[in-house]
């Protein structure tokens, strides 16, 4: 195998996941990250069964099982807190992996450290991508790389240079997100509470004593944020919870899809190509499957010049499942507007069909 030099733009998991994958395969990579020192948004992370298994597959089971919290089971309930639907989380996995919960600052420490923070460039931003693999730096330094792997989260600077039709979607919805005492709540269940106008509100205990919540609402603006939006979500049976949201992470969801488009010397991953809505909470097994697939690929590489060819077999590979993610998102989303005694009848009779048949490709691995 001839040595590429690839840059990896972005530090978040995406990113570090990517710089792990290919190190495991003895492929080296520049890793730059346009923040000063690593940060980390949002606030937890649900973990389904493809996405835990591609973390073991990338050698990193142990680290997950100590930083992380099991899910046993899923829940569905109406904004006052009736159970509308309650399913084993095997019932839709199967014998695919287990799912599990953590902080999201606990699995960027742990690809971190999986990685090594020194081999992280922290307050290098990518200006420019040119089609021979020129990419200039924020400080106007440029250099020529064989690949430039785009990591670098929903508003991607790679993708604005190599892809600049591909802009993120606004998907008119906003949430909040936060952590929170879990005093009173069941250990390993994860909850969602659906009430009108596309209001929801989850909860999955992450461990320590602690909830990961996320309150979710229709907007017409990714900026719409009401004065007090916790009363917004008054109706809704949250316990308490939302005492402890005085902090919580705002964020406009977006789509976008930019998974299939070509260039010589750029390919996407992750968010910058496929972020989507939270609703199958897929966004972390993507990413680490992009990489995984992507290593593999790369690891076929002869030069330079077989760069184009391996990026279209990645493109290949990838395609179908990604298109698949996004399709069930969107029924997904359409969900949230049912009629309340729709709703009801819907999930007490067919929740667990409808669940396994939004994950059933994802049983097998990419």
């Amino acid at each position: 195998m001839t040595a590429l030099r690839i840059l990896i733009a972005g530090a978040g998991i995406a990113g570090l996941a990517a710089k792990h994958a290919l190190a495991r395969r003895g492929i080296d990579a520049d890793v730059v990250e346009r923040d000063a020192v690593p940060r980390i948004t949002g606030a937890g992370l649900y973990l389904p069964g493809n996405a835990v298994r591609a973390l073991r597959d990338l050698g990193l089971g142990e680290q997950l099982g100590e930083r992380s919290h099991p899910i046993h089971r899923q829940q569905l309930e109406d904004e006052r807190g009736r159970v509308l639907a309650e399913l084993p989380v095997s019932a839709i996995w199967g014998e695919t992996g287990d799912c599990v919960a953590m902080r999201r600052a606990d699995l960027h420490s742990l690809l971190l450290e999986a990685v090594g923070e020194t081999q992280v460039r922290f307050g290098v931003a990518v200006r420019e991508v040119d089609r021979d693999g020129t990419v200039t730096f924020g400080d106007g330094q440029q250099s020529r790389y064989d690949l430039v792997i785009g990591a670098d989260g929903i508003h991607s600077a790679v993708r604005l240079y190599a892809f600049p039709e591909a802009e993120p979607r606004f998907l008119g919805q906003v949430t909040w997100r936060f952590l929170a005492p879990s005093a009173g709540l069941p250990e390993h269940t994860w909850t969602v509470m659906l009430g009108d106008r596309g209001r929801t509100f989850l909860i999955v205990p992450v461990g320590d004593g602690q909830v990961y919540c996320s309150a979710a609402m229709d907007s017409a603006s990714p900026g719409g944020q009401p004065d007090d939006w916790r009363a917004v979500f008054d109706d809704f049976a949250t316990g308490g919870l939302l005492d402890y949201a005085g902090e919580a992470h705002f964020a406009p969801l977006y789509e976008v899809n930019a998974f299939d488009r070509t260039h010589p010397r750029a390919v996407l991953i992750g968010d910058a190509a496929h972020a989507c809505s939270p609703s199958m909470s897929q966004a972390t097994a993507m990413a680490a499957e992009d990489a995984i697939v992507l290593a593999e690929t790369l690891a076929e590489a002869r030069g330079r010049e077989t760069v184009p060819a391996l990026l279209a077999a990645y493109r290949e590979r990838r395609a179908d499942r990604l298109r698949f993610v996004l399709a069930q998102n969107r029924r997904r989303d359409q969900a949230r507007h049912m009629p309340a005694f729709v709703r009801r009848v819907v999930f007490r009779h067919f929740a667990e069909g409808i669940f396994r048949s939004n994950h059933k490709r994802l049983l097998a691995r990419p």
